[in-house]
């Protein structure tokens, strides 16, 4: 009896405590944006881009306060035990103000030169007194050998909580990655500060070991007085060659790692005399390999997303000289093509209209209708996606594989004269694949490997009716 009194009193605790979590819950307030992104003097959103030799230089961003007037980065080669911080050598940034719609931060970035080729450095960045860790980076060995990097179709939306899993997915699997490719959209509003910090806190700390290579897509442009524009936030965040035509600085540009050429293409603006630099970039290229990447597609994967100027004007020259691999995003889904592609001057209808024969994988494929091209040039087109925005996928037959409504990475792997080539889900399984061999006097070889899983498509309206009758 003298017991009951005790554990209604518990009782009654638990249900006050409980009532007063409840209360308290009501009352949490949202960490506001410009809260939770504001600049402070200690380092953050840094990133390693590639800009010049990647054998005997790297570039290092970072952003912080207006406070810091002066920022500073040091580097040392790498050594197992502390010690090396001793030997850092200091050098001072270059800085810049930009001003967000919700803060005014500075932008610094610095280039280390007349490094040792495949060497592993150590460094920091900051302003004397408040440092970051230390990172690491391992520059391009001096001779050609095996590498490895990822590929990201867009990004853009829920970037946090969503694309964050993609990307950390990709660095378990590959982690010794040589760079992280970007195809554009990396964020959905290029002016909004917060959606920039949503992409350097998904990359993490990765972005400040693994240098970036990216291409800016249309929502990295933004609309004012009628004329759209890339926004501010490219060229002070990121640092890449200035080697394009003039007035696409860091936007379109060309750089060589071992041996291959890549091209990144701004698919924006000034399609026609991107066209003409390519032209001279691809005649003087001794690269075994080259990729071309860009945001919109040259075969988009649906019907009303179609980029026809663009595939009038660019793909002629990929075709002449022979592009190995053409990385793209924009679509929102996955569609990689064989070599037998639709010509340049095919309309969307057209490439309804068209079926391919099948045959031996590696060996060509004989089309059936005339706007397909002779596959003389091994070209494979790639549409791929990484964040969580979805669309429809039109499904055409010269796609060797599609999907929807999948996340995705991408691992290419280059080692000599073979070129393998790997699309990833978020879950890290095998999705679609295939190599590509160099051939003497001959286009590459293409063998198409085993995937891991089922295509994952929607299912067509036609059968959702039907199952819908039954």
């Amino acid at each position: 009896m003298t017991r009951l009194p005790i554990i209604f009193a518990v009782v009654l605790c638990c249900c006050a405590s409980g009532m007063a979590q409840d209360h308290d819950h009501d009352h949490v307030i949202a960490v506001r944006p410009a809260e939770m992104y504001a600049p402070t003097a200690m380092p953050d959103r840094i990133i390693l881009t590639l800009n010049e030799d990647p054998r005997t230089t790297q570039t290092v961003n970072w952003r912080t306060s207006v406070d810091v007037s002066t920022a500073l980065a040091e580097i040392a080669p790498a050594e197992a035990g502390p010690y090396f911080a001793e030997k850092a050598k200091q050098h001072t940034a270059f800085s810049q103000a930009l001003m967000t719609d919700l803060n005014t931060a500075h932008y610094h970035s610095c280039t280390f030169r007349e490094l040792e080729p495949g060497t592993v450095y150590a460094y920091r960045v900051g302003d004397g007194t408040n440092w970051s860790e230390w990172f690491h980076f391992r520059t391009a060995a001096a001779e050609d050998s095996p590498f490895s990097f990822v590929y990201f179709g867009d990004a853009q939306n829920n970037v946090r909580s969503m694309w964050s899993r993609v990307v950390r997915q990709a660095y378990q699997d590959a982690p010794k990655s040589a760079f992280l490719l970007h195809a554009g959209d990396l964020v959905d509003n290029a002016a909004s500060d917060a959606q920039w910090g949503e992409w350097f806190g998904a990359g993490g700390w990765l972005n400040g070991m693994v240098p970036s290579v990216a291409v800016p897509g249309n929502h990295e442009h933004v609309r004012i007085d009628d004329r759209t524009r890339l926004s501010r936030h490219w060229r002070s965040v990121f640092t890449f060659p200035e080697n394009g035509p003039r007035g696409l600085e860091e936007t379109c540009f060309t750089m060589t790692y071992h041996n291959l050429r890549i091209v990144g293409l701004n698919s924006m603006t000034m399609q026609a005399e991107q066209a003409e630099w390519l032209d001279e970039v691809l005649a003087e290229n001794e690269s075994e390999w080259t990729i071309c990447t860009f945001h919109h597609p040259v075969f988009s994967t649906g019907r009303d997303r179609d980029n026809a100027r663009l595939r009038s004007l660019w793909k002629p020259v990929l075709d002449k000289y022979k592009v190995d691999l053409v990385l793209q995003g924009h679509d929102h889904t996955y569609g990689r093509t064989g070599f037998d592609v639709p010509d340049a001057d095919a309309s969307p209808d057209e490439f309804a209209d068209l079926e391919i024969e099948e045959s031996i994988v590696g060996l060509t494929n004989v089309s059936t209708g005339k706007q397909f091209a002779d596959p003389e040039t091994g070209t494979v087109y790639v549409v791929s996606v990484s964040g969580p925005k979805m669309y429809n996928n039109t499904r055409y037959e010269f796609m060797e594989r599609i999907a929807e409504d999948t996340q995705l990475y991408q691992i290419i792997h280059i080692d000599g004269s073979t070129l393998r080539f790997e699309a990833r889900t978020a879950l890290g399984e095998l999705y679609d694949a295939f190599e590509l061999h160099k051939q003497e006097d001959d286009i590459n070889r293409l063998v198409e490997i085993e995937p891991e899983v089922p295509q994952t498509v929607r299912p067509l309206e036609e059968e959702v009716e039907a199952g819908a009758d039954h």
